[in-house]
């Protein structure tokens, strides 16, 4: 894992399947822990969905939360 993954689940939408369009770091814990038992894709999507798992099964998505986008204060 690098440092710049974490910051990518926040960002980088599930490009297929029921979820498509969904954050990865808002996807299920049921769906993700689906990849674990069945096989996580390949490359990058497949190594962001297994890191995913990882923080989720762990209870550590409040790691998530400074990264996610804050919306621009208005003056």
């Amino acid at each position: 894992m690098k440092p710049e993954d974490l910051l990518l689940l926040v960002t980088r939408e599930m490009p297929y399947g029921k979820y498509k369009g969904r954050l990865i770091a808002d996807l299920p814990g049921p769906y993700l822990n689906w990849f674990a038992r069945e096989g996580f894709p390949k490359g990058e999507i497949g190594q962001l969905l297994q890191l995913m798992q990882e923080i989720d099964h762990n209870g550590l998505g409040e790691l998530l939360t400074p990264l996610r986008k804050k919306p621009p204060v208005r003056r």
